[in-house]
């Protein structure tokens, strides 16, 4: 996964849930400012942050993050 793919992962991983950004942050155990950092892509979240977000994307019924654009509506 490249990058600048993951902005775009992350805010259909939030969306999918049905969440906003600070609920979502919540989920994660970061802040509002982190989430909103990793939808635009100034900043990426850290190798165990990402791994969360898999934790939270299995969860939901995805196998893995990258499924994201898969089940886009």
């Amino acid at each position: 996964m490249k990058n600048k793919d993951i902005p775009k992962l992350i805010k259909e991983l939030r969306n999918k849930l049905g969440l906003t950004q600070e609920q979502f942050a919540q989920k994660v155990g970061v802040t509002f400012p982190t989430i909103n950092n990793w939808e635009r892509g100034t900043r990426i979240p850290h190798p165990f942050l990402f791994q969360r977000l898999l934790e939270i994307a299995e969860e939901a019924g995805l196998k893995n993050i990258q499924n994201i654009k898969r089940t886009k509506k």
